[in-house]
């Protein structure tokens, strides 16, 4: 089978944070009576004038600046003219040919061998602004749907990219590294669940080495950046296999099904309709002033990238580790609480990493909501640095702390954990682990090194994971090396 390679470009619409709707007063507060937040502005009435939001420019402005792209020197918005039953005035007011952000580009990180981290630029296109549609209703309705416009005229900015995206993979980053940009921002909840974030993609494939494009397919109904993932993976699959199968591609828009894993034809994008752009008579063109522009510049705080880079260099992580940790701007926060406690980062950084995001996502709660705050996780840590408990004990403390709110402390002490320190103890253990494993003994003697793993596991079993491991592991050694 020849080799194909996938052109991906996707078109990401993020709702912005702000209190009322993109030309008009109204709230956009989620799950409202239905079409309780609407007024003649949303609807378009005769005598209605749309007035724009500022703080949704200062929004959009701050999330161009920071994808790196130009904000334009002359903006306009434009009427997109199509009927649908969730469009009240039969046109969208979108921008076409003079964006609020033209060309930028953001670097992504795609996982390397030995957890490197390999860094690819992504262009964007354009970042601009547009109004949400409203929402149609089916379900539990028989005959015909109904329609609530409280969405109807919510801020959105839709940012498109370049199609330089080669992987299903790399799409996936892609948007895990704009969402964590967009949150560090605080312009946008990106809550998909809500329709705060919403992704479309667009795939085609060609012989790997081509330069030509093949026929681009657009795929709809991402409700989930793994969706994405396996939507491109599906459709990659399909256009390769047509095309060994010398059929025919059709530029087409395609829906994804979770339930079936497969992408389904929604309409051809041959017989689509022209939206027949036209600029917005009731908002004239402007600029935004290059003041207003640095004024804004100076409100973008640190973002994931640099703050990597900064906890790789004060902290002493690896490329992955600092980068898991600052994808998430809530997380980074606990984990920067946590070393303000002065315990090692590395061992705070493992021990989120493992044991308290399992305990995290089991709950289904964010970091935030965490009954056990940063002071409490470093508390644990520095009974293990001090060897008052040993790693194995802790893992037993941190749900019991999770689950109470008790501080580690308290726990040990309620329950007798503190580790055995007393060698006489341990080497009464030893003596007795040596003399039931002597087949294991005499492995290790024979230059076998993992035999003197096992046997320091048999003496944190016999004592319930209360020996200090290392002092079991140097009193083993001593006892095996003089018999």
């Amino acid at each position: 089978m020849m080799d194909y390679e996938p052109v991906i470009g996707l078109e990401v619409h993020v709702q912005l944070a702000t209190k009322s709707k993109l030309f008009c007063g109204c709230s956009t507060e989620f799950g409202s009576e239905p079409n309780r937040n609407t007024c003649p502005v949303c609807f378009g009435w005769p005598g209605s004038l749309p007035v724009l939001n500022e703080q949704a420019l200062r929004f959009a402005v701050k999330v161009g600046l920071a994808l790196n792209c130009r904000v334009s020197d002359r903006i306009q918005f434009d009427r997109k003219n199509y009927f649908y039953p969730d469009l009240p005035k039969a046109y969208q007011i979108s921008q076409f040919e003079m964006p609020i952000n033209g060309k930028g580009w953001v670097f992504i990180d795609i996982p390397g061998a030995n957890g490197s981290v390999e860094p690819q630029k992504v262009g964007i296109t354009r970042a601009h602004l547009e109004e949400d549609a409203g929402k149609l209703l089916h379900e539990g309705i028989k005959d015909g749907s109904l329609v609530d416009y409280n969405r109807a005229g919510i801020p959105l900015l839709e940012i498109v990219s370049e199609p330089d995206l080669r992987s299903p993979e790399a799409a996936y980053e892609y948007l895990v590294t704009l969402k964590s940009i967009l949150e560090y921002l605080e312009v946008s909840d990106c809550n998909m669940e809500e329709g705060s974030l919403r992704c479309d993609a667009n795939v085609s494939v060609r012989p790997r080495g081509e330069t030509k494009l093949g026929t681009k397919v657009e795929i709809k109904n991402l409700n989930s950046f793994k969706a994405v993932q396996k939507a491109l993976q599906y459709e990659i699959e399909r256009q390769s296999d047509m095309l060994e199968n010398r059929e025919r591609i059709v530029q087409e828009t395609r829906l994804w099904s979770e339930g079936k894993g497969q992408t389904f034809s929604m309409r051809s994008k041959e017989e689509a309709h022209d939206y027949r752009y036209f600029p917005e008579p009731d908002l004239v063109p402007f600029t935004v002033s290059a003041p207003l522009i640095e004024e804004i510049r100076k409100t973008i705080p640190e973002l994931p990238e640099a703050r990597a880079r900064r906890v790789m260099r004060d902290f002493g992580l690896s490329e992955y580790d600092a980068h898991v940790l600052v994808q998430d701007k809530k997380l980074a926060d606990y984990f920067e609480a946590c070393v303000r406690e002065k315990v090692n980062p590395k061992l705070v950084s493992n021990w989120i990493q493992s044991e308290l995001l399992a305990l995290v996502h089991q709950a289904r709660i964010g970091v935030e909501e965490c009954p056990v705050q940063p002071a409490g996780l470093a508390g644990l840590i520095r009974l293990i640095e001090n060897n008052t408990i040993s790693g194995k004990i802790a893992k037993d403390v941190l749900p019991e702390m999770f689950a109470t709110g008790k501080s580690a402390e308290a726990i040990v002490n309620e329950k007798r954990l503190v580790q055995m320190t007393d060698t006489k103890l341990i080497e009464e253990v030893a003596r007795r682990v040596i003399e039931a494993n002597a087949k294991v003994v005499q492995e290790f003697r024979s230059g076998k090194q993992q035999a003197l793993g096992f046997l320091v596991g048999q003496v944190m079993k016999e004592t319930k994971g209360k020996a200090n491991p290392k002092l079991a592991n140097e009193i083993l050694v001593k006892l095996l090396k003089a018999s």
